[in-house]
């Protein structure tokens, strides 16, 4: 089996391609084992559709424990590097989420602005810190844990009057306290998107419908390319693409 530094060097090193990483979102050990067999090098456990699998809702439903003992199962089965959407952070103490985060053998961490808990969007400076203290603990450990970095703030309803501004300025922060990545949720327009690529460093994670196309615009692969993205990832809707399918293979054999 790959070491985990040397999963994380790996997932590391597809982000810094001349072309996006895609990352496939999965769910559970069979999604994880299809994706992988069907060729990709690495691979996202996504919260909401785990959740979904689970019978529970996204929004930290589960606890911690409950999150990490599916993804702990998902890493014995395949071995390739596998990131985990750990929404907010659980209430749990960065260094401790970066711990048992490896313990579970994933090598990549998702958290977002919106603690779920409390109902309210992380300040910028305070999300940062929190993106920061996961770098550290990551650095100490010897594994260069990849960081996604993800700010809501193009989907809460809490009231902002420059969604954009608000958005560079919480990635920027975030770029600055180590993330190797950046995910802002929701863009509204490919102009959107095209102002956060021009702002950051650090690569950008856009969603992806697997049938049609990047979110916001139904941008192909390689647009997404042209313009600059980094990483692809698709949230809840692979599962929610395959639940179509089900529907539609099966239209036949209704009664």
């Amino acid at each position: 089996m790959t070491s985990l530094a040397q999963h994380a060097d790996r997932l590391l090193s597809l982000h810094r391609q001349d072309h996006p990483v895609v990352l496939p979102t999965v769910w559970d050990p069979w999604s994880a084992t299809a994706i992988v067999d069907a060729g990709f090098a690495a691979i996202t456990v996504g919260s909401h559709p785990l959740a979904d699998a689970l019978g529970r809702s996204d929004g930290e439903d589960l606890d911690l424990a409950e999150a990490l003992e599916v993804v702990k199962r998902i890493t014995d089965a395949v071995d390739v590097p596998v990131s985990a959407d750990l929404e907010s952070g659980y209430d749990t103490p960065a260094e401790e989420l970066v711990d048992r985060l490896l313990e579970a053998g994933a090598v990549g961490v998702n958290i977002e602005d919106t603690v779920h808990s409390e109902g309210r969007l992380r300040g910028a400076q305070e999300h940062a810190d929190y993106i920061a203290a996961v770098r550290q603990r990551a650095d100490e450990t010897g594994v260069h844990v990849v960081v996604n970095g993800r700010t809501d703030v193009f989907k809460t309803t809490q009231p902002i009057e420059d969604r954009l501004g608000e958005a560079i300025h919480r990635l920027t922060l975030m770029e600055q306290a180590g993330a190797d990545s950046l995910y802002p949720v929701a863009l509204p327009d490919e102009a959107t998107l095209v102002q956060i690529l021009q702002a950051v460093n650090t690569p950008l994670n856009v969603t992806a419908h697997p049938v049609d196309g990047a979110v916001p615009a139904g941008l192909s692969l390689a647009e997404l390319t042209g313009l600059g993205v980094r990483r692809v990832t698709f949230g809840p809707l692979l599962q929610a693409a395959l639940t179509d399918h089900i529907a539609t293979s099966l239209a036949r054999w209704r009664a």
